[in-house]
């Protein structure tokens, strides 16, 4: 699950992608305005956390920017204005929650799952495609109710295959996903971590739900 980070204290921005980091989840960081514009319009992102104060413009403007593109990332306003006419233009604009500082990285941590799994598994904790299921709290994986045991990166692999079911997924859409924009264009990672996934799915007695599309990415579909 990839989040970007739109704030622009230094020492909070690397605090909380440290943090997010070692929970599992890849990390960009904006600290003013026009960085967070820039992110926003070529990347795509599970959770935005996005403060309202920012250099060179307003964190309302980058919500007004999202839903102008019909963007669909969850957003968690982080914010030391306690206002109310912020916290409800924010939510008015998009804004999935409203989180003032200063709080603790448990809770934002919290936070986050909660929007993800609104806006990508209808608040479930639990996913299920056909004879497979995963569970977003504890992060296992089974195969007919047989446990299958994944890597950090097979696990987000498969995680980011089944959120975006039947969709077709570029090969650069994956590697900038799970390894950020160092690794976009690099597909020796992706070819060498889809076969063990797969590998590990049949062995488990489940079906090859990963579908190869010539020339262009992937399907995860039972088609």
């Amino acid at each position: 699950m990839k989040i970007l980070i739109i704030e622009d204290e230094k020492e909070l921005s690397t605090g909380i992608a440290d943090y997010l980091s070692s929970q599992d989840y890849t990390c960009d960081v904006a600290a003013d305005f026009a960085e967070g514009i820039y992110k926003i319009e070529y990347n795509e992102y599970d959770c935005i956390l996005l403060d309202i104060s920012l250099p060179g413009g307003s964190g309302l403007k980058i919500l007004e920017q999202l839903k102008e593109d019909k963007k669909t990332d969850g957003v968690l306003i982080i914010s030391a204005k306690n206002s109310l006419d912020d916290k409800i233009r924010g939510l008015n604009l998009g804004a999935d929650d409203y989180l003032p500082k200063p709080f603790h990285l448990s809770e934002l941590n919290a936070r986050i799952a909660a929007i993800i799994r609104r806006k990508k598994f209808d608040g479930n904790n639990l996913i299920e495609f056909h004879n497979l299921s995963i569970d977003t709290q504890n992060k296992t994986v089974n195969v007919n109710k047989n446990p299958v045991e994944l890597t950090k990166k097979e696990y987000e692999l498969l995680l980011y295959f089944i959120s975006n079911k039947k969709r077709l997924i570029s090969k650069d859409a994956i590697a900038e996903h799970l390894w950020g924009n160092d690794m976009s264009g690099n597909f020796d990672f992706i070819y060498t971590h889809i076969k063990n996934l797969r590998k590990k799915l049949l062995d488990a007695g489940g079906t090859d739900y990963i579908k190869s599309v010539y020339g262009m990415g992937y399907k995860f579909t039972n088609q």
